[in-house]
């Protein structure tokens, strides 16, 4: 736990899987900046869920949010777009209410992006954001990277997948393993009930469900493909 992720990151051999979703993230990225500078986001669509990219690229052309976009950057607005970045919100008005200018302290992602996935941890008075859970427990993880007093920690929170409910993390129950991927790629994705975990994994696949207890350092470091040796 004590071993720095600098070091990981710099010492231990990156997977194929790391690869395949370190280029998701920039995708993503490259994606919401081309949704603030170049669209009108209050009019790109909203992605139904399990809509094919070519779907969802015929309904932003339908939309024209946008002006004429060459094959790459419609490739990363897509990708943006499915990984929940739009302004969706939840049914009963309780989501976690991220702030416009909110960097994730892990990704420096801007938060406010991604309500479909955000994730919120009050430290002495502190609020700060995340764009999923898998870089919230980095946060609170690895305290090498992020020093601060555990004890001091307030409130975490995270959103149901499918009611976007802000929920206690400590509470949830959360899939790894699913096809699904969040804006930093594979994720630790979040429900209320483990039925909803055990429908979420018939739809979409999941190696297992796992509670808060439960999540290691290994297991987080995992999720983007590295190895992680935890002492």
């Amino acid at each position: 736990m004590k071993i720095p992720l600098l070091f990981v990151f710099l010492f231990v051999g990156i997977s194929q899987a790391q690869v395949s979703a370190a280029k998701y993230a920039r995708l993503v990225a490259k994606g919401e900046k081309i949704a603030l500078r170049l669209c009108d986001h209050e009019k790109l669509p909203k992605p139904k869920e399990g809509e094919s990219p070519e779907a969802i690229t015929q309904v932003v052309k339908a939309s024209k949010a946008c002006p004429p976009l060459d094959g790459r950057k419609m490739q990363a607005l897509v990708t943006f777009l499915q990984a929940g970045g739009t302004g969706v919100h939840a049914a009963n008005g309780k989501e976690i209410d991220v702030p416009e200018g909110a960097k994730c302290p892990v990704c420096g992602m801007f938060v406010s992006k991604y309500p479909k996935w955000a994730a919120e941890m009050v430290v002495n008075g502190t609020t700060h954001y995340f764009d999923g859970v898998k870089d919230m427990m980095k946060y609170y993880i690895f305290d090498g990277d992020f020093p601060y007093d555990r004890s001091k920690i307030q409130k975490m929170l995270v959103t149901d997948f499918y009611t976007l409910e802000a929920i206690p993390a400590k509470e949830a129950y959360y899939v790894i393993g699913s096809k699904l991927y969040g804006p930093m790629g594979n994720e630790l994705i979040p429900f209320k009930t483990e039925k909803e975990a055990k429908d979420f994994i018939a739809d979409h696949g999941g190696d297992r469900i796992v509670r808060f207890k439960q999540i290691t350092g290994k297991m987080v470091m995992g999720l983007d493909g590295i190895e992680y040796n935890e002492e």
